[in-house]
Formats: C-alpha cells, structure tokens, sequence
C-alpha cells in the first residue's frame, strides 16, 4: 500500500463553499436552515448532491428507502467498498453543519482523491442517509435503521408525519424511491465525520473527537392523574396536583443522572399538562424521560430507579401513574480498528485530540450492527446544536475532513 503523506489534505475553501451553497437550500429564519426530510427543499439539496457526485466521477445509487450511495470505482471492483457520509435533512430551526458536514466532507475527500490521482484499492462511497432526524417522521435515523435490520420498510413506509402524510407516499412524491433494495449494498467500514453538538472539544481547546461509543439511550413516557380543581378555592390538603407530582419525579431525575456522573446524563424534553389552565390544577401530567449512559447497566438503573421513585411519590400524593417505554438504543461500542485509524489520522496531521462519547444518536450507531464503524467530531461553537446559531470554523471543518480523508485512505488502502 502507498504510504500517505501528511501533506496530503482536502481543499477547505472548496469545503465550505459547498457548505454554504448547500445551506442556501431550505433556509430557516436566522440563518439555518428548514430543509425537513421528504419535503421539496429536502429534494433540491439532494439533486444537487447528486450533481455534484456525478461532476466529481461518482455513480449515484438511491435504494428503496431513498438512502443515496455516490460510488468512487477502485482498482479492484468487487472488493467491499469504505463508505463514509452522514445526512441532509434538518431540524426545523436546524443549523447549516448538523449532518451536512459528513455528506459534503464525504464529497470533498473523494474530490481531493481525483485531485491528487489517487487510486484506492477498494471502493469508496459517500452516503446520504434518509430521515435522520426524525422530527417530521418519527424515530430518528429511520432509514439507516431500515437498512441495519432495525425496523421493517413496511413499518419505515407507514410513519405519518403531523398532517398525516405518510413517510412512503412522500418519498414517492419527492421521486427517491431509487430500485435497490435497502440493505443490499455491503461495506468493508464506514467512518462519519460529525459537530461534536456539545461544548467538550470548543472548551477544551480540542480540534478533533476520536469518538469511541455511541451512548446509549431510554425515552419512558410518564403519565401522572390526579385531580383538576380550582386554584383559588380548593384547599392545600385536598389538592390532586399531578404538576406537582411530575415536577417532584423530575427532581428524582435530575437526582438519578448525577448518580451516575460523569456520563451519564437525564432530562425531560418533552412535557404536556392538562388542561393547561391558569386557574385550574393540573389534572394530568405527561412527559417523556430521556436517560443517557454509554454503559447499559447504567441506562436499566436509571430506568428502574424512576419507576420505583415515581411509584413512590404518586403513592404518597394520591395520584396514579403510568410508565412506557416509547424509545431507546443499547449503546454503541465502536470498532476499534476504525477508531484506531481515526486516531492515527488525527496524531499523523499533527492535530489535538481526545477521545470522546457521542451523547447524541447518528446514523453511524445503526451502522455498527452491520459493519465496522467509527465517528469523527470536530468541534461547535458553545455546544449549540439543533438550532439555527449553530456554527463551526471553517478551520474546525476542514481539519476533520483532513482526519476523514486519511482514516478513508488507510482503510481503502492507496496503490497509486
């Protein structure tokens, strides 16, 4: 295998440009981005990513659930090719990096490939995942977790998003229903390169994440009953306050994580009382809890540990509760080699690194159920994520796709 030198990197001005022309596409109100999968913005960005592979000297694939694989041919053909890539779809008021970034980095490093005449061994794909996010069809990563063997496309179709459209009709719609089937498309390893989306490597002084697991995740629905009363006239013993119930239960949350720190992290994002009154008593309080850890003993804890508390407090209020799991993932050792290739690329370019835990889910976590898989962080500015003030330097993004470029060549293997 042809060694690589570390002056060997990707052009960063022609990253960013593409970044910011891509940004164009489906812009939020403040300078992010709207470009929600499945919808028109969602299909112009992907036709220009097509354009671009295509432009770049790659073949461009779309499989059954509209994931998008841009194939660089390598001298041997039928060996398994190294993908890398991550998705473009966004958050409502998402910023322009979140995903974005493993696409067009993944583009970039096969440009810089073309550039140098560079000829891998292997195959090198980049991917374009369909529906990471999951804020218009719910769950998130859906499509790498149809080509995974986590969910069924049956079940992947049939998601309706909020006005009851329905996630196989709109892909139809958008014309990205490509004639592969999901899941057939083999890989020797897959890298993603990522914004870290918290503040670890920014404050730290960090330009790389050599990110060794994905943490896992537990979303329990909770359900509090009590009593709507009037505010004003009913007396304090006589309340059935299920706010207060779930305010105390969040508490215990907050309580359960610090239990387990440094990693392990608890929350409650998504909250709905009822009926929501000024000068009414809640009579019912739902709300999801959200535990972290990258160690599933850690995320069984935790969940047992609301249970038995949550059970305890309704019993001394007088309230009723009800618990479902409504999500979760184990979590995520990734593949040591591919992590091993990541930090030698890092250490090779002369760039400060340290490794790193995932605390949110990629499309990469999916992956590693069917392949060797690691991740690349570079950093974000103040941790800020799924927001339109998101923002990275343009130093941060091509010194990732630097550490990208040369995990992918290693792995590919270079022979001339």
């Amino acid at each position: 295998m042809k060694d690589i030198q570390t002056n060997t990197r990707i052009d960063g001005a022609r990253l960013w440009d593409s970044l910011m022309e891509m940004a164009r596409i489906g812009p939020g109100l403040r300078g992010g981005n709207n470009r929600q999968t499945l919808t028109d913005a969602d299909r112009e960005g992907r036709d220009l990513f097509k354009r671009w592979c295509e432009e770049a000297g790659m073949r461009v694939g779309v499989d059954s659930m509209g994931n998008m694989f841009a194939r660089l041919e390598g001298a041997e053909p039928d060996l398994d090719p190294v993908m890398m890539g991550s998705h473009l779809d966004t958050q409502p008021t998402g910023g322009k990096y979140d995903g974005v970034l493993g696409v067009l980095a993944g583009l970039e490093v096969v440009r810089s490939i073309r550039d140098r005449g560079l000829t891998p061994r292997r195959p090198i794909v980049v991917v374009n995942w369909t529906n990471e996010e999951g804020t218009r069809f719910a769950p998130a990563m859906l499509s790498s977790g149809v080509f995974a063997g986590v969910h069924t496309q049956d079940w992947a179709y049939a998601r309706e998003d909020a006005d009851g459209k329905r996630f196989g009709d709109e892909l139809a719609r958008i014309g990205y229903v490509g004639d592969e089937p999901v899941g057939q498309r083999k890989m020797h390893a897959m890298f993603e390169l990522h914004i870290e989306q918290g503040p670890i490597l920014e404050a730290e002084g960090r330009d790389i994440g050599v990110v060794t697991h994905g943490q896992g995740l537990s979303w329990t629905e909770v359900t509090v009953t009590g009593k709507e009363s009037h505010t004003g006239s009913t007396p304090m013993p006589m309340r059935r306050n299920a706010g207060l119930g779930m305010a105390r239960i969040l508490e215990k949350v907050d309580e359960i994580a610090w239990s387990h720190k440094p990693h392990a992290v608890g929350a409650a994002g998504h909250i709905e009382v009822f009926p929501n009154s000024r000068n009414v008593i809640p009579g019912k309080a739902v709300f999801t809890v959200d535990f972290r850890s990258p160690e599933l003993s850690v995320i069984e804890d935790m969940e047992a540990r609301l249970r038995v508390e949550g059970q305890r407090i309704a019993d001394e209020m007088e309230l009723e509760i009800a618990f479902e799991k409504v999500g979760g993932f184990d979590p995520v050792p990734f593949d040591k080699s591919c992590v091993d290739a990541v930090r030698r690329a890092a250490e090779k370019l002369g760039f400060s690194h340290r490794e790193i835990i995932s605390g949110a889910g990629h499309d990469a976590c999916w992956i590693a159920r069917v392949a060797p898989t690691a991740m690349i962080m570079c950093p974000c500015v103040d941790g800020l994520s799924h927001n339109e003030d998101e923002e990275i330097s343009r130093d941060w993004a091509a010194a990732g796709c630097d550490v990208l470029l040369h995990a992918v060549l290693e792995t590919a293997e270079i022979v001339e």
